[in-house]
């Protein structure tokens, strides 16, 4: 009798199998026996709904997206909506995504040109830059050659945009002919936007980004553009190579941005359209994890907003690993950040106590920062320090279940797996600041904004999700410093985290309320306590999740829908229905975002009407104070104090704080931007904060530099009958850094411009500087005031104390209260500037 041909009996007619779980089903060495329940129902959902072509699948971070999107692109081939690609940020994750596939046994390649892919016999898995970008080997629009795609898989879909918009940028570097024909063509508009920037930016000094508006914009911009273009085939200029092919047709709407580093061009929306390979895919799937907000996959990538408002989720959230999370901050402000970082030393080696004496086993601690200023903190404390190009050698021998101590990673927070052992403790210290031009005065304009809020929530979200892989795992968390540790108390932050995460940091906050105004010795214990995997702890956090539901609402806001047609109808020549369609959307926004969308509105309407473009510029401006100073200057206001300092501080204070945690907090993070910091990386947060701090204590404060290109830096008003004008000099970078004349005589100019205005007869000029030593020509005004760095730091001790007291049992909302500690720590209008300054010196004496 021959031998039975077992391989005969495998299916060898018929239609293929297209339903995910059938797939998996049929899988011989499929690594495990079924499918975890959440990735059973996401698949069930999407299959239901395959024939919508954007679809978000939102799982808790090791929920097994992986999986999901394979199993999604598998099927899509085998229902002959291929070829198939799986899109991810970076190319660590292609080898991640590569090696799970082979681990399921489906076919992928990463050959775009291949038989494999263009077949749709295999997956390819790529990075989304290698798709979408102007050089892109998938062809652009009008390319009759281009190359589709009939499903796109798009993971870690908030990684992808941030790759999207940076492909659909151009940045020409400083001392780029194009750049120097943008300094020479727009500078004196620059100059009378900014006085004070835009002299800087002239004279090659650091300077804040500029928008170079958009009236001087459209008139002008090819005599810069047509330099750009030369330049637009020379692979070496990187920041023009592959994105002069994406807007080389928008350049007239494009919003150009420009600072000492360079001058930057950027559409309102990407025109995501010039990559066919994306935009007329069949299907297109989203897999994401952190997304507060998914309007910017309309936005950005031009997906469907009704499909999107309707995610694809698990039944329930509960499949999240056990996390404690900690913002020792928030516990006791009294804990030095430093502490903290040797604390978290010692529990890598296993000593938890803090003695020196080993008395547990070492764990793996893993620490996101965004940069690596931020890394140099961790300067003997942590084992390595890694980057995205040189960290897949260390994470594999990490998850291989070697020890290696404190692990440093820069500027990575998403699409990196840390299961079981590789990471038991996490440390978040800081989230990533925005670097490019255009992002900066974005981040500037709508800063303390919902919009603002949601970007921070969801970069900590995802950075948190790093340690736990699946709903067995389970991780501590550390969040360092007090922006973090306002997010846990802050509820409108709180508000905007995943409910299963929030019920974890409920749970957290519950535990952390016994050790509340404790030092880190309690710390130590609570995470000692979750690491040694204490029943009781385990129960307790098993309950806070348990029968939590997933989030059913995409959150796509009308602003967004709005935005991405108004961008549509003005790349397409309607800028007059472009200007009327997001106009029409703004009336339910804070006028921090109404006034920054505005200037969107008046960029579309400047095409068809530069007189109400300038009219709804005045009115950005009267909202928002950051956004482009119209062509007719805003007129100045004189800016007065109030009689009841005490009673005005205390109403600030009630309005904007619902804790005294999150007042504490608060005040201790303006009072980290307020400091001196060489560059101009810090001015503009450094300005900023100075006027927080003057409502913080009862005094209308202003910034009439940036708000009405005229006038200082900053003003208080102290009194009805006294002002202090404030010039600050916290970034200076001479090597002398006593007061030269240019100095004075700006700070001459800001008691001029308070008397113009029609302010106070009585004016307290200050200047915070590094040294109150004047240059031979230097001549301050009569009575000047120098802030050191050391009364800078005297004064913000005593601001830090006054916050102390009031914050306890609600204080700050009574007035009596909050008189009596603003006399206790010269805070009061009478003693502020003298108790924390000195009179200039001349250089002899």
């Amino acid at each position: 009798m021959p031998p039975l041909d077992l391989k005969a009996l495998k299916r060898s007619e018929g239609e293929p199998l297209i339903e995910p779980r059938d797939i998996f089903a049929a899988l011989g060495g499929r690594p495990w026996p079924r499918l975890r329940v959440e990735q059973d129902q996401v698949l069930k959902s999407w299959f239901a709904r395959r024939s919508e072509r954007d679809l978000v699948i939102k799982q808790n971070t090791g929920g097994g997206k992986t999986v999901v999107g394979l199993l999604v692109a598998q099927s899509s081939l085998n229902e002959n909506a291929g070829p198939a690609a799986y899109l991810v940020p970076d190319t660590y994750l292609v080898k991640q995504v590569v090696e799970e596939a082979n681990q399921l046994g489906l076919a992928v390649t990463a050959d775009p040109h291949g038989n494999a892919f263009l077949s749709g016999a295999a997956i390819l898995v790529c990075t989304f830059e290698k798709v979408v970008n102007g050089r892109s080997t998938f062809g652009l629009a009008g390319n009759p050659y281009a190359t589709r795609i009939g499903t796109v898989i798009v993971d870690d879909a908030h990684a992808a945009l941030i790759a999207a918009r940076k492909q659909f940028t151009i940045d020409v570097p400083a001392g780029h002919a194009a750049y120097d024909m943008a300094l020479n063509v727009f500078g004196p508009e620059l100059k009378r936007q900014s006085p004070r920037h835009g002299g800087a930016l002239l004279e090659g000094d650091r300077c804040a980004p500029l928008r170079i508006p958009f009236w001087s914009w459209t008139e002008k911009h090819e005599r810069v553009t047509t330099l750009i273009a030369a330049s637009s085939n020379d692979d070496k200029a990187k920041g023009i190579f592959f994105s002069w092919p994406l807007l080389a047709d928008h350049l007239g709407l494009a919003v150009a941005t420009i600072s000492d580093r360079g001058l930057q061009l950027r559409t309102p929306c990407p025109p995501i359209d010039r990559i066919p390979a994306f935009h007329l895919a069949k299907r297109r799937v989203y897999l994401t994890a952190t997304l507060a907000d998914d309007g910017v996959l309309v936005t950005e990538l031009g997906a469907d907003a009704n499909s999107v408002r309707a995610p694809i989720t698990p039944e329930r959230a509960s499949d999240l690993g056990d996390r404690l999370i900690l913002a020792p901050a928030a516990l006791n402000p009294q804990i030095i950040d430093d502490t903290v970082r040797a604390m978290v030393r010692q529990f890598s080696l296993g000593d938890r106590d803090g003695d020196g004496v080993v008395d547990a086993d070492p764990v793996n601690v893993v620490v996101l920062v965004p940069s690596d200023r931020a890394a140099g903190a961790w300067f003997g404390h942590a084992d390595h320090v890694l980057h995205v190009n040189d960290m897949k050698p260390i994470v594999d021998r990490m998850v291989a279940g070697e020890h290696l101590g404190v692990v440093v990673l820069v500027n990575k927070y998403d699409g990196v797996d840390l299961p079981g052992s590789a990471c038991r403790l996490l440390v978040v210290d800081g989230v990533p600041t925005p670097l490019d031009p255009g992002e900066q005065r974005e981040a500037g304009a709508l800063a303390g904004s919902d919009a603002m809020r949601i970007r921070k929530v969801q970069r900590i979200e995802q950075g948190m999700g790093r340690g736990i892989r699946d709903a067995e795992d389970f991780c501590a968390v550390l969040l360092l410093g007090n922006g973090l540790a306002l997010s846990l108390v802050d509820q409108a932050d709180l508000d905007l985290f995943s409910p299963a995460t929030r019920a974890q940091i409920g749970f957290s906050q519950r535990l952390a309320t016994m050790i509340e105004g404790e030092g880190l010795d309690a710390v130590r214990e609570a995470l000692s306590l979750f690491l040694s995997r204490d029943d009781d702890l385990k129960d307790a956090s098993s309950q806070a999740t348990a029968g939590v539901a997933y989030d059913g609402d995409g959150h796509v806001s009308a602003v967004a829908e709005a935005r991405r047609k108004a961008w549509e109808l003005a790349s397409t020549g309607d800028a007059d229905r472009a200007a009327r369609t997001l106009r029409d959307a703004l009336d339910d926004l804070e006028n921090v975002e109404q006034g920054w969308r505005l200037e969107e509105v008046a960029t579309y309407q400047h095409v068809v009407d530069g007189a109400g473009a300038q009219a709804t510029i005045r009115s950005a401006k009267r909202k928002n104070p950051n956004v482009l100073m119209p062509i007719q200057t805003v007129p100045g206001k004189p800016v007065r104090g109030q009689e009841l300092q005490a009673q005005a501080s205390s109403d600030f204070l009630s309005e904007r704080y619902k804790t005294g945690a999150a007042l504490q907090l608060a005040v201790n993070l303006l009072l980290d931007d307020l400091t001196f910091q060489p560059g101009d990386d810090n001015v503009e947060a450094a300005e900023a904060a100075m006027k927080d701090l003057g409502l913080h204590l009862g005094f209308p404060a202003t910034r009439p530099e940036k708000e009405l290109a005229a006038g200082p830096d900053g003003c208080w008003g102290l009194t009805p009958d006294r002002n202090a004008v404030i010039e600050l000099k916290t970034g200076t970078t001479r090597a002398d850094s006593s007061i030269i004349k240019s100095e004075a005589d700006q700070l001459s100019g800001a008691v001029s411009w308070n008397s113009d205005v029609g302010g106070p007869s009585k004016c307290t000029p200050v200047l915070v500087a590094k040294d109150p030593a004047l240059h031979a020509k230097a001549s301050p005004p009569p009575g000047t005031r120098v802030i050191t760095p050391e009364t800078l730091e005297s004064l913000k001790q005593h601001v830090r104390n006054f916050a102390m007291e009031v914050a306890t049992h609600d204080r700050w909302r009574r007035s009596d209260a909050v008189g009596a500690a603003l006399r206790t720590h010269d805070l009061l209008a009478g003693k502020i500037i003298e108790a924390h300054s000195v009179k200039p010196v001349r250089n002899s004496e």
